[in-house]
């Protein structure tokens, strides 16, 4: 397996940068609120380290595999990288170590770094790392020096040499501000626990890029870098292979195992073509399938000229998009409705929408949350796509806004098989109706099921004469008088539950039209 040795990065760069910003402003007492900006720092330095760990881990993989099949000629090289292993993960794990200690020392045994409370605190760094007897500063001091004058002995390039000894200098600047300083008091004394965690991390980058350094030295001596190929392959890569009518399409155009010594010659329909890094861009002014064929040429080590053919479908397709409400063809006010959004051969990753007169939500690919504010005012959410890396509308739609319609009032209980069930009207066993607590509220028509609290309702009973006997709930139960009524109530006796006063998700207070008629069994 090929193993490429790359340079610092630039997003590396920055966070060195950033490291060395917050520093300085720090050494100027700017307010506490500057020390969550190391948070940002310690995340870049750990989302780093741990990338350079998997590469790490790569090489130590394949040294593995090199081992079984050559294990004279691999024996010694993958030994020094087992005690390159050893003695990074022990000042790694030492730094790990320290920093939990910091972070307990100022919020507590349940102290976490990834969730610092006490960020401020310049306690807590002097008694891990300086207090007399039982700092530790003196020990991290000893262990970046060792591990530092044995990884540069597996170093040879000087460059190398020079940026992992930069990056693990315990040397003190020589200010008046340091006179008389160590290394461990220059570096912690009266340290914020953010910036002495930052501090630990970054070191802790440090040691993962200079053991990887030393594995590529390593791996040089028994040519794990070394590929040789025996097959060339003409490759297109497109950007996509779908392409909205108007837009560009963008391929890569390359062949597999390139001698970067060299330029291949690309040509399109017979015809050679002068493309920078291989890209080749058109303008897609028509809809349908289209084929990018070529082929491409190159000398090979003999000089003995080489041929590959290349072929790569795609299709354009006009600018649509499409957006669904899960729940039906509308939207509700003040209620959060579902909203699906796609555009055809558009990943959802790519698509974005807003929507005029309320708020759209985003929830998840492809999904939002609709809230529109005001009843009977149109609202219009525009869909956007960055497939090709520029923003171009895909549609515009429309919906009708409207009120939530009114709920059903019911009795929740539970069936023969103890699954729960809403008694919404008819025969009830008295057992049934004794057993209920009171009434619930609901649209709940198969499509919706949307809660709503009941506020208060009547039951309206009848006596022996005829006339109807209202009495009053409490809220949304049952009251005593109407419990006790319930008790008295023979079979087929029948009562009515009405003026049910409910309020919605939508805020929106309504009286229900209907009654419940309960015919007791």
């Amino acid at each position: 397996m090929a193993i490429k040795k790359r340079p610092v990065s630039p997003r590396q760069k920055m966070i060195n940068l950033m490291y060395v910003v917050l520093m300085a402003m720090l050494a100027l007492n700017v307010s506490t609120e500057v020390l969550n900006g190391f948070s940002i720092v310690e995340e870049s330095l750990s989302r780093t380290t741990a990338n350079s760990a998997k590469e790490n881990q790569v090489i130590y993989d394949d040294f593995s595999e090199q081992l079984k099949a050559n294990p004279a000629k691999v024996k010694a090289w993958f030994d020094k990288a087992q005690a390159v292993r050893r003695m990074s993960d022990s000042l790694y794990n030492f730094a790990d170590e320290l920093k939990v200690a910091i972070v307990k020392e100022a919020d507590g045994e349940d102290g976490d770094v990834k969730n610092i409370v006490g960020k401020e605190d310049l306690e807590a760094a002097n008694q891990v790392m300086l207090a007399p007897g039982r700092g530790r500063g003196r020990k991290l001091y000893d262990a970046i020096n060792s591990f530092r004058e044995r990884i540069l002995a597996m170093v040879t390039d000087p460059t190398q040499k020079a940026i992992i000894s930069s990056n693990l200098s315990t040397d003190v600047p020589h200010n008046i501000q340091t006179m008389g300083k160590n290394w461990q008091e220059y570096m912690f004394e009266d340290m914020p626990v953010a910036a002495a965690v930052t501090l630990l991390s970054k070191l802790q980058s440090d040691v993962r890029y200079a053991e990887g350094e030393v594995l590529h030295t390593l791996v040089s001596n028994i040519d794990l870098k070394d590929i040789r190929v025996n097959s060339l392959n003409a490759f297109v890569i497109p950007n996509s292979q779908t392409i909205v009518r108007g837009d560009k399409f963008s391929a890569h155009i390359v062949m597999a195992a390139v001698d970067t010594t060299q330029v291949p010659e690309i040509y399109i329909g017979n015809r050679k073509m002068n493309l920078k890094d291989g890209l080749y861009e058109t303008v897609c002014s028509r809809t349908g399938d289209f084929t990018l064929a070529g082929y491409i040429e190159m000398l090979n080590g003999n000089g003995e000229r080489v041929r590959r053919d290349f072929s790569q479908k795609y299709t354009v397709v006009d600018p649509s998009a499409t957006v669904s409400a899960d729940l039906m063809n509308m939207l509700y006010a003040g209620y959060s409705n579902p909203i699906s959004v796609s555009v055809p051969g558009v990943p959802l990753n790519k698509v974005t929408a807003t929507m005029t007169g309320g708020t759209l939500q985003p929830v998840g690919p492809g999904r939002y949350i609709a809230r529109p504010t005001a009843i009977g005012k149109d609202v219009t959410i525009t869909v956007s796509s960055t497939n090709t890396g520029r923003v171009q509308q895909m549609g515009q739609f429309t919906f009708r806004v409207r009120k939530l319609p009114d709920p059903t009032a019911y009795i929740a209980m539970a069936d023969e098989h103890g699954n729960p069930t809403r008694y919404k009207g008819g025969g009830l066993p008295k057992a049934s109706l004794m057993a209920a607590d009171g009434i619930g509220a609901a649209i709940d028509d198969g499509i919706l099921d949307i809660g709503f609290r009941v506020l208060s309702f009547e039951t309206v009973f009848f006596d022996n004469m005829g006339n109807a006997v209202p009495m009053v709930s409490d809220g949304d139960k049952f009251s005593d008088r109407q419990k006790t009524t319930f008790r008295r109530l023979a079979r087929n006796r029948r009562f009515y539950i009405s003026r049910v006063t409910a309020v919605g998700p939508d805020g929106l207070q309504r009286t229900l039209p209907t009654s419940m008629e309960v015919i007791v069994k």
